[in-house]
């Protein structure tokens, strides 16, 4: 079994519903869920002019390899009604990024974990700590709550609810 955290976000419809929704398909079809932080509501990052977010962090146990992962969580937002059209970093009813799988790297054409933005983004680091704050990056050498003190990112990031996804 492998130890993986996973973002999950939506500002379209919904939001709460689509993270729960899709934490509940994650659990059936991609691993076990074994924490969530609590949901954030967080600032757009990259294009301002859109909804605020919510964010939450989740790690899940497992068997799956990383790429028949990444094929699951693509699946799962499709299936929840993501479509690519929009401009990276644009509005979305579901993302789901995998932030770390194991404590392994991965430099594929379609997959690169770490995820290399996470160090640099407080409404993944806010949730992360939460449930991962010794967490050691596999890459940087350290903590998730180094890395959220040391972030550049000064965007807010505010727990609004818990996760009752069961």
């Amino acid at each position: 079994m492998k130890r993986v955290f996973l973002l999950l976000g939506s500002n379209i419809g919904n939001k709460k519903e689509v993270i729960i929704t899709a934490i509940r398909q994650i659990n059936s079809k991609a691993g076990y869920v074994v924490q969530t932080s609590a949901l954030y509501e967080t600032a757009p990052w990259g294009i301002e002019d859109q909804d605020l977010f919510l964010n939450a962090v989740i790690e899940i146990e497992t068997e799956l390899s990383a790429s028949a992962l990444l094929t699951t969580i693509l699946g799962i937002e499709q299936q929840l009604g993501r479509t690519r059209l929009v401009p990276k970093n644009g509005p979305r009813i579901i993302d789901i990024d995998i932030l770390l799988y194991a404590d392994e790297v991965i430099n594929a054409d379609d997959l690169i974990v770490p995820h290399p933005a996470m160090a640099q983004r407080r409404f993944t680091l806010v949730p992360m700590v939460e449930i991962a704050k010794d967490y050691i990056h596999p890459v940087l050498h350290k903590t998730i709550s180094e890395l959220l003190e040391e972030c550049p990112d000064t965007l807010a990031a505010y727990p609004v609810d818990t996760l009752q996804w069961q």
